[in-house]
């Protein structure tokens, strides 16, 4: 089942490729890791931080109608450099700031870098995979996962040791920054390739085929959203468990999400992509139902871990599937479903909070339970890839 890694871990325009997915996950892992620090320094309230958190899906959403004209303008290759050096900058900003303002400011920088270093690496992964055409979506996402994991593990530690939130940002600020020019000469010897911008790749509301894969991959990204977003506040506020553990539901939800996508490009393309997402939402449902019913810092855990490797496959199949829409030109239906997952993943929790502060934060968490009925039934309706 992973014998396709070692092909992926020798090749190596594809591991600095996913040298950049790693580095987003450490970095949104710490972020994650950190919002209950930034909700106690402002004595913010979940609805409250639900708004501030808003501010990285209104940059995104912002963002990324221009991000196909940046790729097409500058290269693929150039904008995932920049853009792994911007996202490492602006990552410690909310944590360094302490005029919630600017913190706020910060998030919307954060979600433009995460609108921009996304497309580009993405549409980087779909070039190797076309070039040497070889299957490495599903692991450069899993690559992120495990970025996502040892992200919210460090961060823990360092809360638990009392380490600044700020000094541990920057420092992984920097060590990004120099990742990002040693990776530099091998991204740009892959081969460019740019999204067609003709009447057919204009945004417009998607529809059939492609209106199915975006409603499940709303379902699916508002769970992976609401887990990096929220475990922790859960594992605090619900679990009531230690600072060192705090991190740990979502480093269990990533380490299960990471092992499931580095499985994923053998197990896609033997079971299909409509298989996969099925049998992944209902270890999600699975997985939610055991953390609310069982708040205790094991099962929390557990649950969590369950939810990771119900997702774990989404967004490759999803992305993948995207990109071979018929009747779509090349890269429209990507860009398309990158705007719609974005929103997904970086909007969901907001409204978690609003639904928190109203009832509580076990109930918004069975909310996100029922998400995985719906995606479990839309999967049955649309013919994946």
């Amino acid at each position: 089942m992973f014998k396709h890694l070692s092909t992926f871990f020798f090749h190596r325009q594809s591991l600095a490729v996913a040298m950049v997915f790693t580095a987003m996950g450490i970095l949104f892992g710490s972020w994650a890791t950190l919002i209950p620090f930034v909700k106690q320094k402002y004595a913010l309230d979940d609805a409250q931080l639900g708004l501030l958190l808003l501010c990285m899906p209104l940059g995104a959403a912002g963002m990324n109608p221009f991000t196909t004209v940046l790729i097409n303008r500058f290269g693929m290759r150039n904008m995932t450099i920049a853009g792994l050096v911007f996202m490492s900058v602006v990552y410690a900003m909310p944590v360094t700031l302490n005029y919630l303002p600017l913190v706020a400011f910060s998030l919307f920088l954060v979600g433009i870098s995460i609108s921009v270093t996304n497309v580009s690496m993405n549409t980087c992964v779909t070039s190797l995979e076309h070039q040497y055409n070889i299957n490495i979506m599903s692991t450069c996402h899993g690559m992120f996962s495990a970025g996502l994991m040892f992200g919210s593990i460090l961060a823990s530690f360092t809360q638990g040791m009392r380490i600044s939130p700020a000094y541990h940002m920057w420092l992984l600020a920097f060590s990004f920054i120099s990742l990002a020019f040693f990776i530099r000469p091998t991204v740009i010897s892959i081969d460019e390739e740019k999204i067609e911008q003709g009447e057919g790749a204009k945004f417009v509301f998607p529809k059939g085929a492609l209106l199915l894969m975006i409603l499940i991959s709303l379902c699916t990204n508002i769970t992976e959203g609401t887990m990096a977003d929220w475990t922790a506040v859960y594992m605090r506020d619900v679990v009531h468990t230690q600072d060192y553990f705090m991190g740990w539901g979502l480093a269990g939800y990533s380490l299960f999400m990471s092992l499931g996508r580095f499985a994923g490009d053998a197990l896609i393309p033997r079971y299909g992509g409509n298989t996969v997402l099925r049998v992944g939402g209902m270890i999600a449902i699975g997985g939610i139902i055991l953390a609310i019913a069982l708040p205790y810092t094991l099962t929390a855990i557990i649950g969590f871990a369950l939810v990771g490797a119900g997702v774990s496959c989404g967004a490759p199949i999803l992305y993948g599937s995207s990109a071979r829409v018929p009747g779509m030109a090349k890269g429209a239906g990507l860009a398309t479903m990158n705007t719609f997952s974005m929103a997904g993943f970086l909007a969901g929790p907001v409204l978690i909070g609003f639904v928190s502060k109203s009832i509580s934060l076990p109930f918004a968490f069975g909310v996100i339970a029922s998400l995985g009925f719906v995606w479990v039934l839309l999967v049955n309706k649309v013919k994946l890839y």
